[in-house]
């Protein structure tokens, strides 16, 4: 129910970078209406005929989650109700209850006929209404990014074989084929993977995400389970701003001038420049990188006609723009800074 409730939060479309649970299920709402209109039996004015109908839409599209999650149906039959009455805050409390929100006051519960909170179970079934409504408003999908999943190394045991034991079963019913339209994606570091704290204490789990990376890196198979990611080179680097040129190129100004003066010669220039001033440490220059690149050097060759990189531009880093992994890895750059311990 936590991933539930954090996913609705964070959900996004192209048009609304966070929060985008409103606008999808308005948005739904609408293509229902126009469904409706299109049958040809109901006439635009007729607006009660219309309600109607739109609900009777609602029903016959949600019938496969209604079974086992009758209060999600319910819950966006309130938020319209809601709605189309003027009720904004009973609107706004009905649909933070859908989203998995904690403490929503009684009366807006009431406005949709729904009690209590959504449990684990009820999440996954929720989720399966999200999913439906996502399709049958022209997206292709969810896509769900669990990151830093390791950092359940770290709770209580208790807590580590619960979140576990979650992980195994969202797989599981993914696999099964419970959430059409949903992609799952989980990040975490080797030692989650493979460490006794990690997938390994709980064997099913183990088994299911287990992948053999005893071969050669080069030959590892894309469409396993499981992908290892390689850490950044000076080639890698290299070829990411490269990538970021191009796509910069596509909506500059003066897609010729940046290509030219910003050619690969250059970028690799400057990751070797930004990597240097980072004391070698490829892995951590990235984000720096890419800043400089695209801040300091596309923008202004795009802008102004006399800028040139090479004669114009001088690679500085400043501490203040600096993570501290990357002020680290920066080290000391005057005597003073370097701290003497007795």
């Amino acid at each position: 129910e936590t991933v539930y409730r954090r996913l609705m939060e964070r959900l996004s479309t192209a048009d609304t970078p966070q929060g985008a649970l409103r606008n999808i299920i308005d948005g739904w709402f609408y293509a229902l209406e126009e469904d409706v209109l299109a049958e040809g039996t109901i006439a635009a004015e007729d607006q009660a005929a219309l309600v109607q109908r739109t609900s009777e839409l609602l029903e016959q599209r949600l019938a496969k989650v209604s079974t086992t999650a009758p209060m999600f149906s319910a819950a966006l039959r309130g938020y319209r109700e809601a709605q189309l009455a003027g009720d904004r805050p009973g609107a706004d409390g009905v649909l933070a209850w859908l989203a998995g929100q904690p403490n929503v006051a009684a009366a807006a519960k009431r406005v949709a006929g729904v009690k209590g909170d959504i449990d684990h179970f009820g999440a996954l079934s929720f989720l399966q209404g999200v999913l439906l409504v996502l399709r049958d408003s022209g997206h292709r999908g969810l896509l769900v990014i669990l990151d830093e999943v390791e950092t359940i190394q770290r709770v209580r045991s208790d807590v580590r074989d619960k979140s576990l034991n979650a992980l195994r079963q969202l797989i599981d019913e993914v696999d099964a084929g419970r959430f059409p339209g949903l992609y799952l994606l989980i990040t975490g570091t080797t030692p989650f993977y493979e460490g006794p704290q990690g997938i390994q204490r709980l064997e099913p789990l183990a088994q299911r995400l287990h992948v053999d990376f005893q071969t050669d890196a080069r030959f590892d198979n894309p469409r396993a389970v499981q992908l290892r990611l390689p850490g950044f080179s000076l080639d890698r680097l290299c070829a990411v701003g490269c990538r970021v040129r191009d796509i910069f190129v596509q909506h500059a100004r003066e897609p010729a001038r940046v290509r030219e003066l910003c050619d690969d010669r250059y970028i690799r220039d400057l990751a070797e420049g930004v990597a240097g001033k980072l004391g070698g440490k490829i892995g951590v220059a990235p984000r720096i990188f890419l800043k400089k690149l695209v801040a300091d050097v596309l923008d202004r060759v795009d802008q102004f006609a006399e800028f040139e990189p090479r004669a114009h531009y001088a690679l500085t880093l400043s501490e203040t723009e600096l993570t501290p992994v990357e002020r680290q890895a920066m080290g000391a750059t005057d005597v003073d800074e370097i701290e003497l311990t007795p």
